[in-house]
This record gives structure tokens, sequence and C-alpha cells, in this order.
């Protein structure tokens, strides 16, 4: 594994009070797409967790190396870390890290509330699996990068090159499973969906509002693309997701 982190790509802990929240990046991505959201809970008095996930933030070599395991893994230790801390846990989820965050959901029932922004929680169809398998047959081992779909001229995310195929099917058989637990979601989620992303289509979010078992607060995203937390509305998804926490976890 390569010990050089992208730029802000280092896992960020803020100790606080005795309320937590998790942040949860996005495949082929860093934590540097949730630091200011972070930055934002901490200055709140939360505990505030964004673990880099195996595999990223270094080379698209070392995320060849893991996949939904490692990840999923990750992501409910660094809950169960907070949790020991903490009385009460929040998750904000970013892509895959929505799709983690039900993850978490379905084996921590405790979750006190989630964020989703751009959540990835509905599988593409068959097709994607039988292209992403005829790849891998051929000895293509990476495709284009999903990285820095931002409308925000200037703004460059913090992500791979390339997006490597194993891993990628690892998350695509995970997607199942996870939109089959959606209804593991019974704490209040505030859903933050651009209306327009070229990564994640728009209808993964009327999965969540379809099928969770916790009331659901929907606010869409104008002037933002996938990565919305770095994008023209970021200000906007800060605000109300302090707003949302301070109702439903507390200060």
């Amino acid at each position: 594994m390569t010990d050089v982190v992208m730029p802000s790509g280092e896992p960020f802990y803020s100790p606080g009070g005795n309320l937590g929240v998790l942040l949860l990046h996005g495949f082929t991505s860093t934590t540097s797409t949730v630091l200011d959201l972070a930055l934002r809970c901490a200055a709140q008095g939360y505990s505030v967790s964004a673990p880099r996930l195996p595999g990223h933030g270094t080379t698209v070599e070392d995320l060849m190396t893991t996949g939904w395991d490692d990840w999923s893994g990750a992501a409910l230790s660094a809950y169960d870390d907070l949790a020991q801390r903490c009385e009460r846990v929040a998750i904000v989820g970013l892509s895959m890290g929505g799709t983690l965050a039900v993850h978490v959901a379905t084996h921590r029932p405790d979750v006190a509330a989630f964020v989703f922004i751009n959540p990835y929680v509905k599988h593409q169809g068959a097709e994607w699996d039988e292209l992403a398998q005829t790849m891998l047959a051929a000895g293509v081992l990476t495709y284009d990068s999903i990285g820095s779909d931002v409308k925000k001229e200037g703004v460059v995310e913090s992500s791979y090159p390339q997006t490597p195929i194993a891993p990628a099917i690892s998350l695509l058989d995970a997607v199942k499973v996870v939109n089959e637990n959606l209804g593991s979601i019974v704490a209040p989620s505030l859903l933050l969906n651009s209306t327009e992303d070229h990564v994640v289509a728009t209808d993964n979010g009327d999965e969540i509002v379809e099928k969770s078992n916790g009331p659901v607060e929907r606010l869409w995203l104008d002037n933002s693309f996938h990565v919305a937390t770095l994008d023209n509305d970021h200000e906007l998804i800060e605000s109300a997701t302090i707003a949302f926490l301070a109702g439903h976890l507390g200060r």
C-alpha cells in the first residue's frame, strides 16, 4: 500500500461532546469531499469522524486490492468507535458513502439520523454487471474516472484518474443487497439531491423516499452536479445539514 496520501485526503477526527457525526466519502474519492462539512459539524461541538476508506486517497493500484467488505467494515468500525464515545450518532453519506450508511443502519439500528447526499442505493441493471465482467475477462482493469462531476468552474475533486473495475463490481453487487435493506432505516433522514447528476441517477433518492421506514426530508440542489459538497450549493448543504442535526441529533 502507498504511504503518500492525496491532498486533504487524510482521515479527519475531532473530539467534541457526547453527540457524534460520522461522514463517509464516495467511491474513488477522498475525505476532502466531506472535510468542510466535517469542520462545520465540529464547530457545533459534535464529535466528528471522517475516515479514509481502505484503498482510497493514495493510488488506483491500492484500491484494486480492496472491495465492499473492506469499505463496509471500515464504516462499521468508525461508527462503533464514535458510538462508544457518544450517546447518539448520526451518519452523513455522499454517493457510496450513502450506500455505506444504509449498510451501517442494517447492522446498527441505533443510528440517530441520516444525511444522504446524492446517495448510490439503486443498481443500474444487469447490463452493467455484464459489461463490467466482460471488460474484466478481457484484461481491462480500469475505465474512465467518475470523479470531478462538479458544475462550479475551477473545482477539481481529489479522486482517482481511473475507476478500477474489480472493486466497482463488488460495489455493484453490494448495492443490490443495500437496496433490499432500505427498510432498515427508521431514523429521520435528510436527502440532498442534485437535479443534474452525471454519476448517480436522481431516482436513487426516490428509493430512499419510498422504502425508508423513517421520515425523509428532501431538498433539491439546482446548481450542483454529483460532488455537490464541493459545488455551488455547498453552503446550502452545510447549513441544511447543521439545522437538521440540531433538530434530530441535538447540540
